[in-house]
C-alpha cells in the first residue's frame, strides 16, 4: 500500500479522498491555486504545494507542476478526483512515465472511452445497446445537419470529448440546428479543447441510470448496482439515488453485465461509471424499459456516496487498493444492497433565474446536525467553510448532502429534514429548490425522467412556502428578542408588551417582491398584536429555542433569522424566505436606478457579441454570450431598441454588474 499520495484536485473531493487516506494511514499532499490558498482541502492534507493562478488553466490543469509537486514531496501515487485532469489520458501517461501510480484506469482506457463517437463504435462491437445516431469523424456542418435530418427530430448534439452537460444541446426543429451546433462546438472547444460533436436521437421520456463498475489488474470486474440520475437541469445532475426506483432484478443484472462488458472491452482498471439512457413507455411499467449506452466516465463520480451508502463500502479505499495492485475486495455474488440513499447537490446558483451561477461569501453556513456516515444518518461532503468565498473560477457546487434510509420514503423524509437544517446566507443557492423537487408529485411518486424539472415547473420555481405573514412575524419577533438581550432581564426592561392601560404602536417597514409592506406592532395590556399589511391583527408570542425562536402569529412556527445588510433571511422547517428591511430614515433617493443598461449577471468572460453598434434589436433577441463557472449564458435584449455602443470585446473578463453595452430607445 502507498505511504503517501498527492491529490490533484480541490474542494470536497480532495477532502473526501484525504479522509479515507488518513483512515488507512496514508499521508496526503494537497495542491492549491491563488484562490485556494486558505481552502479547506489544503488544511485537510498533511502537506500542500502551490501550483499557480486562480484560473484552472493556470493551476489545476498544469499537470507538469503537479508531477513536480509529487516528486518533490515524495508521493508515490496521484489521485485525480473528478473533473480537471481525471480523464486526461496524457496526464495518466505522464504519471506512469514519471514513476507515479495514476489512481485510475490506464491511459488507453481513458482514451478509448474519452471520445464519445469512438467509444460507441467499441461498444457496438462488444454488443452493448446503442441509441441511433451519427458518431463519425466528418464534422462538416452540412453533413451533420443532414445526419440530424435523417435521424429525425428531436436530436441531441453532444461534445464528443465532453461531459457534465457542457457542449450539449437538444434540438427540436431543423431550422434551429445550425445555431445550436455552433454554440455546442464553441462550448466544447472552450471546455475540452476539442469541438467535435456527435448526433443522437433524443429519447422520449428518458431516464438516466448509471452502473458503478470496478476492475482490478488481475482481470476481475464487478458492478456495484445502479444509480438513478434522471433529475437534471442543463443536462447536469441535481438529485441522485440508489437503487433506481422501479428497477427489477432482471434489468439490473442485464445492465450490470452490459456495463462490465463495456469496461472489459477497453481493459479497464479501477472505478468507473457506465451511463445508460433508459427509454420507458410508462412510469409504472418497468418491464417495458429499454437501455442504451451513453458514455463511460473513467473516474470516480460526484454521486458515488449513494453507492457507498447502500453497499456499506468505501469506494476511495477500493481505488487505493486496486491501484496498489491488490485484487478487488469482493466478488460479484458477495456485493450486497441495503436500503435507499439519495444525494442532493447544493450549488451556488439562482434556480428562479434559469439556474444562473452565483458568487459571494458564505456569511452564514449552517450544516445539518447529524453528519456521520453510518447508515441511517446524514452525510455532508463539502470543501468550504463559513466566511469563505465562492469564486467564479470553479464549479458552482458547494456541497453534497447524502441520506440513507430503510425505504425511499424514509430517505426522502430525512433528506427534506436535513435540507431544512441547511442555512446558507451570502449568495443564492438551490437548497429551497431541492426541497420543492422532493415535494413535487413526480419525484414523490418516483415518476422519473430527465424532463421532470420542466414538467413540474409550476411547483418548483418562484415559490414562497413561508408566506408574508410568517416571514414578517419572524423578523419582528427576532428584532424584539435581540432588543431584549441588549436591554437585560430585569422586570422594567421586559419587551413582552405589557402595560397598565392603553396601547402604543410601532411600525416595521419591509419590501417583498418590489412592493412595500408595513407591519404594525401594538403593545396592549393583553400583550403584543401584529398586523402585517392588510391582514388582520394577530397575537404575537415568541420564545427562544436553539439558534432560533418559536414564533406564534396565527400559527406556531420555528424560525431562524439572519440579517444581511437590509435583507432578512428567514429559515423555517417549511422553507426559507427573504424580505427587505427598510430603514425609514434612509434617503430614498439613493435607490435611484438607471435605464438603458445591460449588465453582466455574474463575473465571467465575454464570449461573443451577436450585434454591433447601430443594430436595431427586438425584445428577447440574443445580444451577447458570457461564460462563467464552465457554462455559457446568453444576454438578451429586455426591450426593443438600438445598440448604441459595445463596451467590451470578446475574451474580456468582466465583473458582476459591469455594463456590457449601451442601448437607445
Amino acid at each position: 500500500m502507498f505511504k503517501k499520495i498527492l491529490i490533484a484536485n480541490r474542494g470536497e473531493i480532495a477532502c473526501r479522498v484525504a479522509a479515507t487516506a488518513r483512515r488507512m494511514g496514508i499521508q496526503t499532499v494537497a495542491v492549491y491555486s491563488d484562490a485556494d490558498a486558505q481552502a479547506k482541502h489544503v488544511q485537510a492534507c498533511d502537506e500542500a504545494v502551490y501550483i499557480g493562478g486562480s484560473a484552472p488553466k493556470e493551476s489545476y490543469l498544469q499537470w507538469q507542476r503537479i508531477l513536480d509537486a509529487a516528486r518533490t514531496t515524495g508521493a508515490q501515487a496521484v489521485h485525480p478526483g473528478y473533473g480537471f485532469l481525471s480523464e486526461n489520458e496524457a496526464f495518466a501517461q505522464a504519471c506512469a512515465q514519471a514513476g507515479l501510480v495514476f489512481i485510475g484506469p490506464p491511459a488507453s482506457a481513458i482514451q478509448a472511452m474519452g471520445l464519445k463517437a469512438e467509444s460507441k463504435q467499441l461498444m457496438e462491437k462488444a454488443g452493448v445497446p446503442l441509441v441511433p445516431g451519427y458518431h463519425g469523424a466528418n464534422q462538416d456542418a452540412a453533413l451533420l445537419q443532414a445526419e440530424a435530418d435523417r435521424i429525425g427530430y428531436p436530436v441531441l448534439i453532444k461534445a464528443s470529448a465532453g461531459g457534465g452537460g457542457k457542449g450539449m444541446r437538444a434540438v427540436e426543429r431543423a431550422q434551429d440546428f445550425a445555431d445550436a451546433l455552433a454554440s455546442c462546438k464553441r462550448e466544447a472547444e472552450n471546455s475540452f479543447g476539442d469541438d467535435a460533436v456527435l448526433i443522437e436521437k433524443y429519447v422520449q421520456r428518458p431516464r438516466h441510470i448509471e452502473i458503478q463498475v470496478f476492475a482490478d489488474t488481475q482481470g476481475n470486474c464487478v458492478y456495484l448496482n445502479e444509480r438513478d440520475c434522471s433529475v437534471q437541469r442543463r443536462h447536469q445532475k441535481v438529485l441522485e439515488e440508489a437503487p433506481a426506483p422501479g428497477m427489477t432484478e432482471h434489468l439490473r443484472r442485464r445492465m450490470g453485465e452490459a456495463a462490465v462488458a463495456a469496461a472489459q472491452a477497453v481493459g479497464y482498471v479501477g472505478a468507473g461509471t457506465v451511463e445508460f439512457i433508459v427509454e420507458q413507455t410508462g412510469y409504472d411499467q418497468p418491464e417495458s424499459m429499454r437501455f442504451f449506452f451513453m458514455e463511460m466516465n473513467t473516474r470516480l463520480q460526484v454521486e458515488h456516496p449513494v453507492t457507498e451508502a447502500i453497499t456499506g463500502l468505501d469506494l476511495v479505499e477500493w481505488q487505493l487498493r486496486v491501484a496498489s495492485g491488490e485484487p478487488l475486495p469482493l466478488k460479484q455474488e458477495q456485493i450486497r444492497m441495503q436500503g435507499h440513499a439519495i444525494e442532493a447537490r447544493i450549488c451556488a446558483e439562482n434556480p428562479d433565474s434559469n439556474f444562473l451561477p452565483a458568487t459571494g461569501t458564505l456569511q452564514v453556513y449552517r450544516k445539518p446536525r447529524a453528519v456521520s456516515f453510518e447508515r441511517g444518518e446524514v452525510r455532508f461532503d463539502d470543501g468550504v467553510r463559513e466566511g469563505e468565498t465562492i469564486s467564479p473560477f470553479y464549479d458552482s457546487m458547494v456541497a453534497k448532502l447524502i441520506v440513507h434510509g430503510d425505504t425511499r420514503e424514509q430517505a426522502l423524509a430525512r433528506l427534506d429534514a436535513a435540507l431544512a437544517q441547511t442555512h446558507i446566507v451570502g449568495l443564492n443557492t438551490n437548497v429551497q429548490f431541492l426541497r420543492h423537487v422532493l415535494h413535487s408529485p413526480s419525484f414523490a411518486r418516483a415518476q422519473l425522467d430527465t424532463a421532470l424539472i420542466t414538467r413540474e415547473a409550476a411547483v418548483l420555481f418562484n415559490q414562497d412556502p413561508v408566506g408574508l405573514q410568517a416571514t414578517a412575524a419572524g423578523v419582528v419577533a427576532h428584532t424584539l428578542a435581540a432588543e431584549q438581550t441588549l436591554a437585560g432581564n430585569d422586570p422594567f426592561s421586559q419587551r413582552d408588551g405589557w402595560q397598565p392601560y392603553g396601547a402604543t404602536h410601532r411600525h416595521f417597514d419591509f419590501e417583498q417582491a418590489g412592493e412595500p409592506v408595513r407591519a404594525l406592532l401594538a403593545y396592549t395590556r393583553e400583550g403584543l398584536t401584529l398586523q402585517v399589511g392588510q391582514g388582520a391583527p394577530q397575537a404575537l408570542r415568541w420564545c427562544a429555542q436553539g439558534d432560533g425562536l418559536w414564533v406564534e402569529h396565527a400559527e406556531r412556527l420555528h424560525s431562524t433569522v439572519y440579517l444581511q445588510g437590509d435583507v432578512a433571511h428567514v429559515f423555517t422547517p417549511r422553507g426559507a424566505a427573504r424580505i427587505g428591511v427598510i430603514d425609514r430614515l434612509a434617503d430614498a433617493g439613493e435607490a435611484a436606478t438607471e435605464g438603458g443598461r445591460l449588465t453582466a449577471p455574474m463575473p465571467g468572460k465575454v464570449v461573443s457579441f451577436a450585434v454591433k453598434a447601430g443594430d436595431k434589436v427586438k425584445a428577447g433577441q440574443p445580444l451577447a454570450v458570457m461564460e462563467a463557472m464552465k457554462m455559457e449564458h446568453t444576454i438578451a435584449a429586455p426591450v426593443d431598441g438600438t445598440v448604441a455602443e459595445l463596451l467590451y470585446a470578446p475574451g474580456d473578463q468582466v465583473a458582476e454588474g459591469a455594463e456590457l453595452l449601451k442601448m437607445a430607445a
